[in-house]
């Protein structure tokens, strides 16, 4: 028995006030092409007929959504089996979603992930939490060391450091605030992670100061509530002719020590 109706209503209450804030005709498209992209979720695979059918949409419309759908990455066909198939004309498309088209109903891997470290904190305490989270780092910046490795001044390498770490998902830049670098990350794959486990930064932190050959401090987190993961770079003396200051990425001003979240220079160097 078909439950019509279903897709439609769930995408109307997934538009939510937004909505109000379209054109009708775009959120007409927009609602249809969620009820589509559900359909495919929750029949997949599934010919472009039948959603026509369990929609009540013409078949064009169809069509233009699963086109979207499809050049943005967000489903992919296949033929259907010979078995069954009427006539001798060309096999029909089966729609089904990619995981980025699964992305827009939402994962719980967060949850699943903070249940896991959780475990992990209560079955062999805090320490094997953060050697979880210092070989994920390591691992993390493993494929990046070489292009590092050549690269001279900590500036020069903190630039290539927000490289690496864009192609990992962080779109970082660098930008110069006053003597030193500032690394910033614009987004993080594991914020909501990292709110209930701190370790988490902390390593990261700490792989930065070892692979920028210096030491660093943490000036914000996504993790903590802020807009940016910032780290200041300190360079050195003979390269900006001044000692190092550490500037606030909110106010512009001096971070205040206390506030300062410092991994020390690696083998034993002394924050300057």
């Amino acid at each position: 028995m078909k439950n019509a109706g279903t897709p439609q209503r769930a995408a109307a209450a997934d538009q939510g006030p937004a909505a109000h804030q379209v054109a009708p005709g775009q959120h007409a498209d927009g609602r249809t092409r969620h009820a589509v992209a559900r359909l495919l979720l929750e029949r997949g695979p599934i010919t472009a007929a039948a959603v026509a059918e369990e929609l009540g949409v013409s078949p064009t419309a169809v069509r233009r959504h699963l086109d979207v759908l499809l050049a943005e990455g967000e489903a992919y066909t296949r033929d259907a089996s010979a078995r069954g198939r009427r006539g001798r004309g060309r096999p029909a498309k089966l729609f089904l979603l990619t995981e980025v088209g699964r992305a827009r109903f939402g994962h719980a891997y967060d949850d699943l992930a903070v249940a896991a470290l959780r475990f992990i904190a209560e079955t062999d305490g805090e320490q094997a939490v953060r050697s979880f989270a210092e070989r994920r780092m390591a691992a993390l910046v493993a494929n990046h060391r070489e292009a590092l490795a050549a690269s001279g001044s900590p500036a020069e390498r903190a630039e290539v450091l927000a490289n690496a770490l864009t192609r990992e998902g962080y779109a970082a830049s660098t930008r110069r605030v006053g003597s030193g670098e500032q690394l910033c990350q614009h987004h993080c794959p594991v914020a909501h992670v990292a709110a209930d486990f701190p370790q988490l930064c902390e390593a990261e932190t700490a792989a930065f100061a070892e692979v920028l050959g210096t030491h660093v401090q943490r000036l914000a987190t996504i993790a903590n509530g802020d807009a940016v993961c910032t780290t200041h770079v300190p360079l050195a003396r003979s390269e900006c002719g001044e000692s190092s200051a550490v500037t606030d990425p909110k106010t512009a001003g001096p971070v205040p020590k206390d506030r300062q979240e410092t991994a020390p220079i690696p083998d034993g160097g002394e924050p300057v």
